[in-house]
């Protein structure tokens, strides 16, 4: 089992940066492929990035491609998601997910844990 912690949200204007964390507990973090998922209010929660185990293989919606990052220290176990160019469509709870496996999934019900979300608000 792995327990995943989000943190690094906040309130930032259109066009800053945030770095979200996501820090798990265990000896085997190195063994779990993490993603990034956020919902906005009145919608449905949407993929937004993952990660392999080793950090070499990543993937990403469309919407975020060329301003966000994801990547991990496995020495930390932490898995960050770096955010550029923010837009207030950004504006979500942000949760990260883990699970076993080669490929990275973008359905949400593919991951087996879960963090408790973390908040990103983009004013305009």
């Amino acid at each position: 089992q792995v327990q995943l912690v989000e943190s690094g949200g906040g309130l930032v204007q259109a066009g800053g940066s945030l770095r979200l964390s996501c820090a798990a507990s265990g000896r085997t973090f190195s063994a779990y492929l993490i993603g990034w998922f956020r919902q906005a209010p009145g919608k449905e929660r949407e993929f937004v990035a993952a990660i392999n185990w080793s950090g070499a293989v990543t993937r990403y919606t469309e919407s975020v491609k060329g301003r966000f990052t994801i990547s991990r220290d496995n020495a930390k176990n932490t898995v960050y998601l770096q955010m550029n160019s923010l837009k207030p469509e950004d504006t979500a709870i942000y949760y990260c997910a883990a699970r076993t496996g080669v490929v990275l999934p973008t359905v949400d019900k593919e991951y087996d844990y879960w963090g408790q979300g973390t908040q990103v608000t983009v004013s305009s």
